[in-house]
């Protein structure tokens, strides 16, 4: 247990040091999308998003399910 509380904390870390950085993700769907990270709730079961970039358009901000993302990941810069 305290393995998996240490992992917890990690990932709430990373979470928290993603702000502002640019993200990939994969939906569901098969639709590839970026975006800037914004913020995730304590849950992890929703994601907030800046300048979503999806093959329609792109959005101010908006808010992904955590059920509807298969991965998302950092690009390095």
């Amino acid at each position: 247990q305290r393995a998996r509380a240490e992992l917890r904390r990690r990932f709430l870390l990373l979470l928290g040091l993603s702000r502002g950085r640019s993200a990939r993700f994969c939906l569901r769907s098969q639709v590839l999308v970026s975006a800037e990270f914004g913020a995730s709730d304590r849950e992890c079961s929703r994601i907030q998003v800046d300048s979503l970039r999806t093959p329609l358009g792109i959005q101010g901000a908006a808010l992904l399910r955590a059920s509807d993302i298969l991965e998302f990941s950092f690009p390095l810069e």
